[in-house]
């Protein structure tokens, strides 16, 4: 025989007062536990793409729902790491694993914006008219403050009054051909996220 205080009775039957009334408003606990469980990933898009933040540069894949009607935009639902990834092998720092926070960010910046001269606003602007802005601009400190020659004749063509920082999680491409169009131009500061 058993030895039962007073607080093991009253668990013991209150456990099978709850069963006995699921039992009897036809609840089947049989059933419940047979059901199969759908995958929360098994409708959703697969993306691969690179973690924003640091110069390691992991690889990440993102999950999305929608069903890419015209008019519908997807909605991410899930970020893991991509175990087919050469850097990361699936695993991801908490930075990078609290990525869906920051996609989800109501703060996140999505569009350009500029702030003109004197102003203490920012104002959105498109992406053709921010990349016009910034190649005219370019081209203005180019053409005022190009170097062709030293003060002795020798041919340098510098351009020191601009620089460059690029993103370090971008492939060894990428950096190959950003780093021939822009030091092509004369520009001499020229550097890399990963070392900031």
């Amino acid at each position: 025989m058993m030895d039962m205080d007073r607080r093991q009775f009253f668990r013991v039957s209150g456990a099978g007062l709850v069963g006995s009334s699921l039992v009897a408003l036809g609840f089947s606990p049989d059933a419940a536990l047979a059901e199969a469980r759908t995958f929360k990933l098994a409708r959703a898009t697969e993306t691969r793409n690179t973690c924003p933040y640091c110069s390691v540069g992991c690889g990440i894949i993102m999950y999305s729902l929608g069903d890419k009607a015209k008019n519908v935009t997807a909605d991410i639902m899930h970020i893991e790491g991509d175990p087919d990834h050469p850097v990361n092998r699936g695993t991801l720092c908490p930075k990078g694993a609290g990525l869906l926070d920051f996609v989800h960010s109501p703060n996140r910046l999505k569009y350009p914006e500029v702030r003109e001269p004197g102003s203490k606003e920012w104002k959105r602007i498109g992406w053709g008219e921010a990349l016009d802005r910034i190649a005219k601009l370019m081209k203005a400190d180019r053409d005022a403050n190009f170097i062709a020659t030293t003060a002795d004749g020798k041919p340098v063509n510098r351009w020191v009054s601009t620089g460059m920082l690029c993103a370090s999680a971008s492939s060894n491409e990428t950096g190959y051909i950003t780093h021939k169009a822009f030091r092509s131009l004369g520009m001499l500061a020229f550097d890399n996220q990963a070392r900031v």
